[in-house]
């Protein structure tokens, strides 16, 4: 094990990662380091009100404390009241335009540890898009960059972390996925630390393939208001899921991370309303009937 190593690609990952989308942008991304009294801290780098980006958040973390908080020993309960370090990057991007999905990303790494007692240690991560205008081709291209990432490792790495992805990313209350998924992964150490830490690095490191391509095929793309009040109303979902159901954010707020960083995730403008429902064969209509539903993106690829 050694989390100086995993440190240092997580630190070179959220610079490439920030370096290609303010490219995109035009905008440089703010540098927020912040310290955490409980002990370690993080780098929060972010475009607010941007050309492409309504907003884009890139956060790196490396927090450690004397006690695992809850949500990470919930389904643990042998590593409760162990000593922890966490450290990981994590985006969520939303662009301005309706049309250019949001996506998020994230790479993780945990380490318990107890006197007399060997560390405990895992990775966890993944990416998956939310579309609010969807294309097939999009989806098609995301998923098969999320498997050419897990590829290396196993042929059965992909359709394990897609069906991980599409049971985590699920509002419960709504019955609907947030997105089209992705890939999901966590507690994993098996079959060996470098092993799992390539896995995670090649996971961090497609990111900008599955996503780019996509972005810059609709970041131009003419919309009006009514685009962009649907894309308000569908963020909504972004908040209650990111809220209610999240695991990171959970571990942010009990171990006492920075909140400005924890909840940049969130998008800076969303709307609900009451039973509201799109009309009945409209492009709105298309992302239930045809996107936010059980299906195998890459069944003839």
């Amino acid at each position: 094990m050694d989390s100086a190593a995993v440190r240092q690609f997580l630190l070179a990952l959220q610079e490439n990662i920030v370096a290609r989308l303010a490219a995109i942008d035009g905008q440089l991304f703010l540098r927020d380091a912040w310290e955490r009294p409980q002990g370690g801290g993080g780098i929060t780098r972010l475009i607010e009100d941007g050309r492409v980006f309504e907003r884009a958040g890139v956060n790196f973390s490396h927090v450690f404390g004397p006690n695992l908080p809850p949500s990470a020993s919930a389904s643990r309960p042998e590593l409760a009241g162990r000593s922890f370090q966490a450290l990981g990057v994590s985006l969520v991007l939303h662009p301005r335009n309706p049309y250019g999905p949001t996506a998020h990303m994230n790479v993780r790494f945990l380490v318990a540890e107890k006197s007399g007692a060997d560390p405990v240690w895992w990775f966890g991560g993944g990416m998956d898009l939310t579309p609010y205008y969807p294309f097939a081709e999009d989806a098609v291209h995301f998923h098969r960059t999320c498997r050419a990432a897990l590829a290396p490792f196993g042929a059965d790495y992909y359709p394990r972390f897609k069906k991980g992805c599409d049971e985590y990313f699920y509002l419960k209350h709504r019955r609907e996925p947030r997105g089209i998924g992705g890939i999901f992964f966590d507690d994993l150490n098996e079959p060996g630390f470098d092993t799992c830490f390539g896995l995670a690095r090649s996971v961090g490191e497609h990111f900008l393939d599955a996503y780019v391509p996509i972005l810059e095929r609709r970041m131009n793309a003419p919309y009006g208001e009514r685009e962009r009040d649907w894309q308000a109303y569908r963020r909504g979902r972004y908040v209650e899921f990111n809220l209610v159901y999240d695991r990171g954010t959970l571990f942010g707020l009990q171990s006492g991370g920075r909140t400005e960083s924890i909840l940049m995730s969130l998008p800076p403008r969303a709307v609900w309303r009451y039973d509201w429902k799109p009309a009945p064969g409209s492009p709105e209509d298309k992302l239930y009937t045809e996107f936010l539903i059980a299906k195998d993106w890459l069944k003839d690829q």
